[in-house]
């Protein structure tokens, strides 16, 4: 892992932090493009970025706090300041509500900006888990026997505190009560990065073929990214909630349910225009 990947003197360049620049950069770029294909206002599209990029760290550091509230009561500025500790929906829910209120303020429809937001919001999203992985800041998944296996020791996160919370995993694979820090551990952060690369391409291709329906892109969307959450949440740390599913898992749901029954309204009433 490669938490720092360089430094000039006593400045060091953080590869989360990398990584997320660049995945605002080619997200900017991205929308930017599609709104200039779109007749919207490009000069729109660095603010809705920044927008997003604001809200969307902000409210997944609070979601975060709020699921670790003791431990926040305990160290506040420590909690607060920290990298690391984001929680991807806080951050969507806020900086989908962000861009919502400013869609208001520049008059153009929220679902028009989603649609076009979209597809680079699923990319973003994928490279910004690649910071997470050089980082190793948590986000890896179970002890693993693959090839793959991700060696996570000399992250900002390592094996014997990410898992010292999950007594089967600590019985299973510790040695004196301990997880060793080289652990081969499941790339979830990868999954991730391949699963919305490939989401993207599916998103990108049907922008022209869903934009005579605004919001059915979004409604896509919706869709794939739930079912990608969802699934690598199977390999990942995070404590079950309900029915045996995290937390994240739970608003999967809500998300790929909100995106099938859009999907299918959508396809509704084309059939009957037809």
């Amino acid at each position: 892992m490669h938490p720092v990947i360089f430094s000039f003197g006593k400045i060091n360049i953080y590869s989360f932090g990398l990584m997320m620049g660049i995945s605002f950069i080619i997200g900017n770029w991205l929308i930017a493009k599609e709104f200039k294909r779109r007749k919207i206002n490009t000069d729109f599209a660095s603010n809705i970025t920044l927008i997003a990029l604001v809200a969307g760290v902000s409210g997944s550091k609070i979601l975060y706090l709020l699921e670790n509230w003791s431990e926040f009561i305990q160290d506040p500025l420590g909690m607060a300041f920290s990298p690391g500790g984001l929680t991807f929906y806080g951050g969507f829910i806020l900086a989908t509500a962000s861009v919502y209120f400013y869609s208001k303020k520049i008059k153009i429809p929220f679902m028009r900006i989603a649609d076009a937001a979209v597809p680079a919001l699923m990319l973003a999203y994928g490279i910004a888990r690649i910071g997470c992985h050089l980082a190793g800041d948590g986000d890896y998944g179970f002890p693993t026997t693959l090839p793959w296996g991700t060696d996570y020791s000399k992250g900002t996160y390592p094996p014997m505190y990410a898992f010292k919370d999950f007594p089967e995993i600590v019985q299973k694979y510790g040695v004196n009560g301990i997880v060793p820090n080289n652990i081969p551990c499941h790339p979830t952060p990868v999954y991730e990065f391949l699963i919305c690369s490939l989401f993207f391409v599916v998103l990108w291709k049907n922008k022209e073929r869903f934009q005579h329906q605004e919001g059915k892109l979004f409604a896509l969307y919706l869709l794939l990214a739930g079912i990608e959450r969802f699934s690598v949440e199977f390999l990942r740390l995070n404590p079950r909630f309900l029915f045996g599913l995290s937390e994240a898992q739970i608003i999967a749901v809500i998300l790929i349910l909100i995106g099938a029954v859009s999907l299918n309204s959508f396809n509704r009433v084309e059939k009957i225009q037809s």
